[in-house]
């Protein structure tokens, strides 16, 4: 024997059997995947003769495309006149994003296909909307600006308290008190610190950890900070502490340097150009002029007086241009980078930033102190508690008015993705107002109507400058830039082009479709029986279960169908007719060798599959290629392609080889084998 023989695969009857039983079986899922119409009846008739409450199948029905079951065809050109020209692939992109957010939320389309394109210099976006009856409305929702806003949490009932919900917060909050008190007292009497905290603590997060609220800051827990500062580690406090969020008797625990911070004063001199110089009145070189000539006569001392007389920034009149205190990353990169290193009381040459022109006083840095501190926490009530706000947010007046820009960056420090925001004077004071008062509270931002990202605050933003982080990736930061920016940079669109699709139509297409498909099978199937015979109808079981297998699997999917990926649908059958036609022919050139029926058959599987599977592989590459660079009808019909495909292989190689084994044992080893179209004797005639 050559020693590249390789040994025939023999299976027991019994193992057979398992393997044809498990294909049925499949079948059965997937009769009722595809049609579950009777098996709802069946599950009808047993709930109502047993009453087991069996849950009914889904009957929804399969995702058709456009073409099949009508819809909408909407060409929109996107003004993009106003937009730099870096920008302005970003901002059509997060345009494109909100229409698509918009048609699936607003008209409950499933399946819409919304997509960018550009026609010479001009940027188009192309929506396709199955099922859509009302192309007016549709046509109105999407062509709206996208809406953004900021808003912080609602705590305001919608009405006053009642004398006995009145009575009820007192009551609560009284027994908190209470609760505080004896808890303060056991802690004075040597009751262990972490153990207490276990026993009376409302903070879920902190209970089994000793009440451990890490290192914090004055912006975060003030009154705790405060209390910290003051005392040494390992202290308790001897009073009940109240925070935001209830009452607090804590422990501080260790103390560390954090990051440096400066105190500075400005005096800005902006020309016309600049950002946010609305009424300029000096070109650049008469600003840069200007700021020299009171350069020359600063102090330490008179800087205050010269910012309220000169300096074009409004707030200077009341502030003498002071910025009070602000770390690393919250002032623009040229104003930070002048003001950082730069000894206390010294001015500093002319800066140029974004805004002007800047001459700048450095009043003081210093390494802000952080502490570690436990605490017990006892929960207070608020009004809102006891009637809670109508909607969970409100309004602050912050909106994409206000944003000048969104963009994703990356942490010096930790190398960490996210997204940094830049605001306009109004959106300064206004960001400022909102973090100051919702220090350690969430604050959303909702892009129309619908929360986009909903960031914790962590301290006061008075730069107008603030940064998202949160574990994003890389591609989740684009995308919350791309929807902030598509509110900050508003893009314009006009309708340019629209076709409707009618229902009549699509259902004639697939009619049609349905019908040219059925009857290209059956053709199939008829030719496979009468040039194969048994192997043919055999061939024809392993369509059934292939077609059943795809259908069933585009069902669950949700893929969307439409001509092109029924046609996909419909050349994968050849390719699984193919397969067989490959394993038969080896088959009669196996048995002409002089091999026995059984040995025949299993060589006839193992010596067509490198053919099979290179045909098939060299199919999926070029399924693959055509899903990364096609769009819209050519990926329909490329996924379709590879999904049944993969099913022919499945059902040529397992479903026909393991009922060929189960009927092969009926035969004789040896015979004329008529069942194959092929004799011994017609082949000793040749």
């Amino acid at each position: 024997m050559a020693k590249n023989a390789k040994k025939t695969v023999t299976l027991s009857r019994s193992q057979i059997k398992w393997r044809v039983l498990w294909i049925a079986i499949l079948m059965v899922f997937c009769g009722l995947v595809v049609a579950p119409t009777y098996a709802n009846k069946g599950i009808d008739y047993i709930n109502s003769k047993v009453n087991l409450g069996l849950p009914r199948l889904s009957d929804k029905g399969f995702n058709l495309g456009l073409d099949l079951q009508g819809g909408a065809h909407l060409v929109y050109q996107a003004n993009t006149t106003n937009i730099p020209d870096a920008d302005r692939a970003d901002a059509v992109e997060g345009v494109r994003d909100v229409i698509e957010r918009r048609v699936r939320g607003g008209l409950g389309v499933s399946e819409p296909l919304v997509q960018t394109t550009m026609v010479g210099q001009d940027y188009r976006i192309i929506v396709e909307l199955p099922g859509v009856a009302n192309v007016k409305t549709a046509i109105q929702m999407i062509g709206e600006t996208p809406v953004l806003a900021f808003k912080e949490q609602n705590d305001e009932p919608p009405r006053d308290l009642t004398k006995d919900e009145q009575k009820q917060l007192d009551d609560f909050n009284k027994s908190a008190d209470v609760k505080a008190q004896t808890v303060l007292q056991e802690i004075k009497n040597g009751a262990d610190f972490a153990a207490t905290v276990a026993k009376y603590s409302d903070d879920d997060k902190t209970k089994t950890t000793g009440g451990d609220l890490g290192f914090i800051t004055d912006k975060l827990y003030p009154e705790i900070y405060n209390w910290a500062k003051d005392h040494k580690d390992g202290e308790v406090s001897s009073q009940v502490i109240k925070s935001f969020d209830g009452l607090n008797i804590v422990k501080r625990v260790a103390e560390k340097q954090g990051d440096k911070e400066v105190s500075a004063a400005h005096i800005l001199i902006c020309y016309k150009g600049a950002t946010s110089c609305d009424n300029g009145q000096y070109t650049k070189d008469e600003a840069k002029a200007k700021i020299e000539e009171i350069k020359k006569q600063a102090t330490a001392a008179n800087f205050a007086t010269l910012a309220k007389q000169y300096s074009t920034e409004p707030a200077a009149k009341t502030s003498g241009g002071d910025l009070g205190t602000f770390g690393k990353g919250q002032m623009v990169p040229e104003f930070e980078k002048a003001v950082w290193d730069m000894p206390v009381g010294q001015i500093s040459d002319v800066v140029e930033t974004q805004f002007g022109y800047h001459i700048i006083l450095k009043k003081g840095e210093d390494f802000a102190k952080l502490y570690q501190v436990s605490r017990v926490f006892v929960k207070t009530e608020q009004k809102a508690d006891i009637v809670p706000p109508s909607d969970q947010w409100k309004d602050t007046g912050l909106s994409g008015k206000q944003l000048k820009r969104a963009e994703v960056t990356e942490d010096s420090r930790t190398g960490q993705v996210q997204v940094s925001l830049n605001f306009d004077d109004a959106g300064t004071k206004l960001f400022a107002d909102i973090t100051g008062r919702n220090v350690g509270k969430p604050v959303a931002i909702y892009l129309d109507g619908q929360p986009i990202s909903i960031p914790r605050v962590n301290e006061a933003i008075t730069s107008g400058s603030a940064v998202i982080s949160g574990g994003f990736t890389l591609t989740e930061a684009k995308q919350l830039a791309q929807r902030l920016n598509s509110g900050a940079l508003p893009v314009p669109v006009e309708l340019i082009s629209q076709q409707a699709v009618d229902a009549t139509l699509g259902v004639d297409s697939l009619t049609k479709s349905f019908h040219a498909g059925l009857i290209g099978l059956l053709g199939v199937m008829i030719f496979m029986i009468i040039y194969y015979r048994l192997p043919g109808l055999l061939s024809v079981f392993s369509l059934v279960v292939y077609a059943a297998l795809s259908m069933a699997t585009f069902k669950l999917l949700g893929v969307t169908m439409t001509l092109s990926g029924i046609a996909g649908f419909i050349l994968s059958i050849g390719m699984a007719v193919d397969t067989n036609v490959l394993v038969f022919e080896r088959l009669k050139e196996e048995l002409r060798s002089g091999k026995s029926l059984h040995s025949a058959s299993e060589e006839s599987f193992r010596r067509s599959w490198p053919s099979i599977r290179d045909g098939h592989i060299s199919t999926l590459v070029t399924c693959v290629f055509l899903v990364w660079f096609g769009t819209g009808f050519v990926q329909g019909f490329a996924v379709t392609l590879a999904i049944g495909v993969l099913f022919s292989l499945f059902t040529a190689i397992v479903a026909t080889r393991a009922v060929s084994r189960l009927v092969f044992k009926w035969f004789p080893e040896n015979g004329n084998y008529l069942f194959l179209g092929y004799t011994k004797k017609s082949q000793e005639s040749k």
